[in-house]
């Protein structure tokens, strides 16, 4: 076959005309660029740059399931932590609440009082606050990056300057992370529910609430 009876190959002289006629009938097997055979250097380059991004879309695939599992990993410490706080109030346990509060730690109670971290655990050494019971339900841990926002219903008895107090409350506890892996409470605030009772005369009142300073 001459190779000059087929314009695609002209240009090509007979050294090449095997390959170039292999390019064209098996175009996969050989590739060429402006008639003259792609380098086998390029080829190996152009796989390579294909198994890298396979590579990459697979590592972004498993990060998606990792990064999940340490979000529910620290939705867990930050539940366990509410479970210590709760059992060192009722313990009056100054010590394990000292070491869970900030140093800037603010508290402000339904009363509208504010506590720093001295008060609160003077509150508590001076047994001005009293609390013996604290049952939780409904919490709900919320994560945005460094900080964990806890909201969740209490059930309180207890006294408070001597006053006995009971009722149902909802709270939201501030958690910030450290870079020593450690969770710190740095804020805190609770609202008494309110629960309702009707007149004779179909009128809506609230109940009785006694005041409390307490942090559930």
């Amino acid at each position: 076959m001459n190779s000059k009876e087929f314009g695609v190959y002209e240009g090509c002289d007979e050294s090449y005309f095997d390959s170039c006629l292999e390019a064209v009938y098996h175009p996969v097997r050989i590739m060429t660029l402006r008639g003259q055979p792609i380098r086998r250097g390029l080829i190996m380059a152009l796989a390579g740059l294909a198994v890298i991004s396979v590579g990459v879309a697979g590592q972004q695939a498993l990060a998606v399931p990792a990064l999940h599992e340490k979000k529910h990993d620290a939705k867990g410490q930050v539940e366990a932590l509410e479970e210590q706080w709760r059992v060192a109030q009722l313990a009056g346990d100054t010590a394990t609440m000292g070491k869970m509060l900030s140093d800037d730690y603010v508290g402000i109670s339904m009363t509208g009082e504010i506590d720093t971290k001295a008060q609160q655990l003077s509150r508590v050494t001076d047994r001005r606050m009293i609390l013996t019971k604290i049952e939780l339900s409904d919490m709900k841990v919320k994560l945005v990056g460094a900080v964990a926002v806890v909201t969740s219903q209490a059930q309180v008895e207890g006294t408070n300057d001597g006053i006995s107090m009971q009722g149902t409350y909802r709270y939201t506890r501030i958690y910030r992370h450290l870079p020593t892996g450690q969770w710190k409470i740095t804020s805190f605030e609770a609202t008494r529910e309110h629960h309702h009772r009707h007149h004779a005369d179909g009128e809506t009142v609230d109940g009785a609430a006694p005041p409390v300073a307490a942090q559930p």
